[in-house]
Parts: structure tokens; C-alpha cells; sequence
């Protein structure tokens, strides 16, 4: 029941999305539009140029949440591996920095950026994931690694296992509920980021898709129906990619 009430604003997009543009709203809730405008559609890319900015984003994806499963997987096995004081400073400064307002790191991002020649391309955002995107991700990681006996960890490196080998070879096949959880959020959030790609990203043809979403929402209000076919295509590949993510998830924790 609860899931139909948070399902009700895609509804109301589908639905609005096939309103015959230019024409006065409906009187009250329009269940299915006579006759259902499809042709609004095809006529999303004389407004947007959607095909190049969904290639855009689906590049941001690909890199960025590797990324950010290699490096908040390795913080978080080092977390739990670490001992006494050491893991209670990580864990604290962990949650410090995930208190940390993220308005408050768009200007820095900024001047870094632009400091070392690596502002405004196709895969600025993406260099986010080289901090592992949040902390909550590590501290996710940290909480699944922890729950890996100190045994099984300690007998991998008396057998001769460097670190990276205890990380590739025990924590991540034991955690993989994690890293099907943190490959799920972190895809959704570079997908649907808008305000990353408007601090970083000044050229249009490098935004993602999401960014160029947002500037139709200034469009008139006779043409929301353009506007809403377009949030439908952007909004798809996340719904199939997190219901295939899902799956994956509960088929994980299944069998560990």
C-alpha cells in the first residue's frame, strides 16, 4: 500500500506526459488522456538533446560506481579491520564528514577542479567517486566487513595474502549485499544528479542528462506535457537498472 502511494507521482507523469501540448489542463485527474498524445515523444529531442546527454550520463555511471565500490569497499575493510582507538577515530570521522551540509563543498569542488585543468568535461562529476561519492557508503561497507570473522581475515593474511588480495578474494564475495546496495545508490544518485553538473559542468554539451532535464522545467506551462514525456525517458533507465539492482540484492542476501 505504501509503495502505490510513492508510485502515484510516476502516474501522474506517464499520464501527463501524453496531454496534447498547448491545450488548457485537465478538469481534475485525466486517468488516461482522449486521444493519448504519444507523438509528444518523438517531439522531446527538438527541445533537449537527449540522445547525447543519456550517452553522457550513461558514461558517468559506468565510471563513477566502479569507482566508488573499489574505494569505499577498501575504506570500509580497513575500518573494520583497524583496532581499539584506530577504529573509533575512522568510524567518527567517518560520520563527521557525512554531517558535513554538501552545499558547503560545491565552491571547493570548484577551485580544485578548475585549479588542476579538470573542470567542465564529460567525466568531472565522476572524480566525486574517487572520495567514494559519501561517507555513508563507507560506513555501509565498514558495517558488512565488520559482520566477516576476524578469523577468516587474519588466517587470509598468515597464508600469505596482501591486503588487496584479502580485499578482492574474502571481503568482497562475503559482502556482496553491500556491493550490489552501494553499486544500486551510488548508479540512481550519478543518474539523477543535477546539482554536481551545475557547479562543475558549464558547457551543455557535457551535462548529463539529468541537468538538461532541469532546464525544460522553465518551459511554459502549455508544453509541461513535452517536459514530462522527457522525464519519463530520463526516469526509465533508473527504474529498470534499480529493479534489475534489486533482484540482485535480495538474491545476494538469499544466499549468504
Amino acid at each position: 500500500m505504501l509503495s502505490v502511494v510513492f508510485l502515484a507521482p510516476l502516474a501522474v507523469m506517464a499520464l501527463g506526459s501524453l496531454q496534447r501540448p498547448l491545450q488548457p489542463p485537465p478538469d481534475g485527474l485525466d486517468l488516461w488522456p482522449d486521444p493519448a498524445e504519444w507523438a509528444n515523444y518523438a517531439a522531446v529531442p527538438r527541445f533537449m538533446p537527449v540522445g547525447r546527454l543519456l550517452v553522457n550520463s550513461l558514461l558517468l555511471v559506468v565510471v563513477a560506481v566502479p569507482v566508488t565500490v573499489v574505494v569505499t569497499s577498501m575504506a570500509g575493510l580497513a575500518i573494520a579491520m583497524a583496532r581499539g582507538r584506530a577504529r573509533r577515530w575512522l568510524i567518527g570521522v567517518s560520520v563527521l564528514m557525512l554531517l558535513v551540509p554538501a552545499a558547503a563543498l560545491w565552491v571547493p569542488r570548484v577551485v580544485l577542479l578548475r585549479g588542476v585543468g579538470l573542470a567542465d568535461t564529460p567525466f568531472t562529476v565522476a572524480l566525486l567517486a574517487l572520495a567514494g561519492t559519501t561517507p555513508f557508503y563507507v560506513l555501509l561497507f565498514a558495517l558488512a566487513c565488520s559482520r566477516i570473522p576476524t578469523s577468516l581475515l587474519e588466517a587470509a593474511t598468515l597464508e600469505g595474502l596482501s591486503p588487496v588480495a584479502v580485499w578482492w578474494r574474502v571481503a568482497l564475495p562475503l559482502a556482496r549485499p553491500a556491493v550490489v546496495a552501494v553499486a544500486a545508490l551510488s548508479g540512481l544518485f550519478y543518474w539523477s544528479t543535477f546539482m554536481d553538473p551545475l557547479t562543475l559542468v558549464s558547457s551543455p554539451a557535457n551535462w548529463p542528462v539529468a541537468l538538461g532535464l532541469r532546464s525544460l522545467s522553465e518551459m511554459e506551462a502549455a508544453l509541461y506535457p513535452i517536459y514530462l514525456a522527457a522525464a519519463v525517458v530520463v526516469t526509465a533507465p533508473a527504474l529498470i537498472a534499480f529493479g534489475i539492482g534489486q533482484r540482485s540484492f535480495f538474491s545476494s542476501v538469499e544466499r549468504s
